[in-house]
């Protein structure tokens, strides 16, 4: 009998590595290991800005062949970003030097691309060239290129998943403002920027990205991919649909922050987790700077996956009946109404 492989999975708690350990356990043939800040049920509680405290951790681990990197610290700049990223995938690189490690999969994104930073070339191909310091993601990669044995770079879209108390998840900063906009008796705007309604975009879905995650790490060596559902979609067409999906009619556009206009909407929410029976407490279903990020973008936002089809990755999502599919888990884990 082979021995099954060890993975590790940086940043296990969050909409990404959540959803990748879950995919690993169901493979078998792999002894998984989460690593979070938070430690939590299945997840081993590590400070990864702690050097000291990674190596003693990591005592018992260092029979991992595989290290899954989806972890990440915010910081108020683009610059401060870059200290506390690289230096927690280094601490993890050195409590595991001299291991039985075989390949490091480090998460990325389109930031590579400076998709950030306003328009950018598109379609985003993983040969671009690079723009202007600071980003961290490009640091990173450059630290696994000097350590890792063997390692693969994930570069997805927005991602699409049901993980709660994440930063960063569309689908509940959607889910959540249509619940308040129905309970509220408003119609679903989009409040984004102008142009942002007619801008092309693509997703990532949580269980897609880790079926290409895991597949990059045992069939791959050294190589980018970027990795989104498949298709394209621009707001105006899709935003009525999923005001439907809530039994939402829609009204024209209006720019408005949400973090500022739903700031004050934490009592409301306690009055419909009390009427509905929801089960999350109001911070952690908020996600709304994120939503203000995702809805400003008043440019296209999709990258060329034709790499990962040609290294033989076959595998797409549509991304309508993705927002339907996670709705209906939030309904079902009584998350919204």
């Amino acid at each position: 009998m082979s021995t099954p492989r060890k993975a590790l999975v940086a940043g296990a708690n969050g909409i990404i590595g959540r959803t990748l350990t879950d995919h690993l356990r169901g493979l078998g043939g792999w002894d998984v290991v989460g690593l979070s800040r938070r430690g939590g049920p299945g997840a081993l509680a590590v400070d990864l800005l702690d050097a000291a405290d990674t190596r003693a951790k990591l005592a018992d681990h260092r029979d991992a062949t595989h290290l899954f990197y989806a972890a990440y610290q915010d910081r108020p700049t683009w610059a401060e970003l870059v200290a506390p990223n690289v230096a927690m995938l280094e601490n993890l690189a050195d409590g595991l030097d001299g291991g039985a490690l075989e390949h490091v999969s480090l998460m990325q994104g389109y930031k590579v691309y400076g998709a950030h930073l306003g328009p950018f070339k598109t379609p985003a191909r993983e040969s671009d060239a690079g723009h202007m310091p600071p980003e961290f993601n490009v640091d990173q990669q450059e630290l696994l290129e000097r350590r890792a044995p063997s390692w693969s770079a994930i570069r997805p879209s927005v991602v699409g998943g049901t993980t709660l108390g994440n930063p960063m998840n569309l689908a509940l900063v959607i889910a959540v403002y249509a619940s308040i906009s129905k309970e509220l008796g408003l119609p679903l705007r989009f409040p984004g920027k102008p142009g942002a309604y007619d801008s092309l975009l693509e997703m990532t879905d949580a269980g897609l990205l880790a079926e290409a995650t895991v597949w990059a790490a045992t069939s791959t060596r050294n190589e980018a991919f970027n990795i989104a559902n498949g298709d394209l979609f621009r707001w105006r067409e899709l935003w009525p649909k999923l005001a439907a999906y809530f039994e939402l009619d829609t009204a024209p556009p209006l720019p408005m922050s949400l973090a500022t206009v739903m700031a004050d909407k934490e009592p409301l929410w306690s009055r419909m987790s009390a009427k509905y029976g929801l089960k999350p407490a109001y911070r952690d279903v908020s996600a709304w700077p994120f939503g203000d990020f995702v809805f400003s973008w008043d440019y296209d936002m999709f990258a060329d996956t034709s790499k990962s089809r040609r290294a033989g990755f076959h595998y797409y999502v549509d991304t309508e009946q993705m927002f339907y599919r996670l709705f209906d888990e939030f309904r079902r884990d009584k998350v919204i109404p």
